[in-house]
C-alpha cells in the first residue's frame, strides 16, 4: 500500500495523528513503531477510501476552539469560520443579549459566538438527535455555557423567544437535491444537513419568512449560503434590507440583514 498518492500535509497529519506528536514535528520517514505502522496503515486506507482526514482526526479548529467532529455533524469549514468573524463584526461594539444558531451542527457557530459574547443567552438547534449529542460534548469539552435545543428550525424555539433575538445565524441545507458534490462529502457528511430540496433554497426561504417573528427590533440574520444563490438570497431576505456578502475566494457565499 503506497501513501505516496496522498498529499505530503496530509501523510505528515496522519503521522502526527499515530504519533501524538506536535504537526511541526512530524516528518517524512520518521521512525514508526510496529503499532504506529498498522494505525498508520489502517487511517491511510481509510483516507484513500475517502473519509474526511478531519474525521479521522476527530477534531477541528474554529477560531478560538478545538472541537470535536464526526459523521453526526458537517465538518466546519472556513466559510462558516469566516460567517463567525462577519456577525461579530456586524454587532460591533455592542453585546446580543439573546443569539440563536439554526442548524448548529456540531456546535461549533455558537460555541463561537458564545465565545464572542459571554453574557449572551446562546441557544444552538438542529433537527438531528446525533447532532445535538455532538453539540453538547463540544460544550462540554470547551466549558462554554450554551443552550441546545433539538427541533426543527425556529420550531425549537419557545413561544417566549418571540421578538426576542438580537441575533439569529444559520448555515442550514442549501444543496439542491441532486447537485454534484465530491465524493468524500456525498459519502461521508450527513446529507440531511446538506441537501435542502429542489431548488436548493427551500430551507433559506423559510428562514427568511419565520425570522421576523422572532427577531428583536433591530437585530441581525445572518445566512450562509450556495455561491449560485446570491441573487435570490437578496430577494428573499429583501424585508430585512438584506445585502449578499462574498468570501474570501470572491464567491456569494453569505446574507445579512436586520429587522427594521
Amino acid at each position: 500500500m503506497s501513501d505516496q498518492i496522498l498529499p505530503a500535509h496530509e501523510r505528515r497529519r496522519l503521522l502526527s495523528l499515530v504519533t501524538g506528536e506536535p504537526l511541526a514535528e512530524t516528518y517524512e520517514g520518521m521512525l514508526l513503531t510496529d503499532r504506529q505502522r498498522r494505525r498508520y496503515d489502517i487511517y491511510l486506507q481509510r483516507r484513500l477510501d475517502g473519509e474526511p482526514l478531519q474525521y479521522l482526526e476527530g477534531n477541528v479548529e474554529f477560531g478560538p476552539l478545538t472541537v470535536a467532529i464526526d459523521r453526526r455533524a458537517l465538518i466546519p469549514r472556513p466559510e462558516t469560520e469566516y460567517l463567525w468573524e462577519l456577525v461579530v463584526g456586524e454587532v460591533g461594539s455592542g453585546s446580543p443579549s439573546v443569539v440563536v444558531d439554526l442548524c448548529t451542527g456540531s456546535g461549533v457557530l455558537a460555541l463561537a459566538l458564545k465565545h464572542s459574547f459571554p453574557d449572551a443567552w446562546v441557544v444552538g438547534t438542529d433537527l438531528s438527535t446525533e447532532a445535538i449529542r455532538l453539540a453538547e460534548e463540544n460544550g462540554h469539552r470547551t466549558g462554554l455555557d450554551v443552550t441546545w435545543w433539538e427541533g426543527d428550525l425556529f420550531d425549537a424555539l419557545p413561544a417566549h423567544f418571540a421578538s426576542r433575538v438580537d441575533l439569529l445565524v444559520a448555515n442550514p441545507p442549501y444543496v439542491a437535491d441532486g447537485a454534484y458534490l465530491p465524493m468524500e462529502v456525498r459519502d461521508h457528511e450527513p446529507t440531511t444537513a446538506l441537501y435542502a430540496g429542489p431548488k436548493g433554497t427551500e430551507v433559506l426561504a423559510r428562514i427568511a419568512s419565520e425570522a421576523g417573528e422572532w427577531l428583536a427590533p433591530g437585530g441581525i440574520v445572518a445566512c450562509e449560503i450556495g455561491a449560485d444563490q446570491g441573487g435570490v438570497a437578496a430577494d428573499l431576505f429583501s424585508r430585512y434590507g438584506a445585502r449578499v456578502v462574498p468570501d474570501l475566494a470572491g464567491r456569494d457565499r453569505f446574507v445579512i440583514g436586520r429587522r427594521r
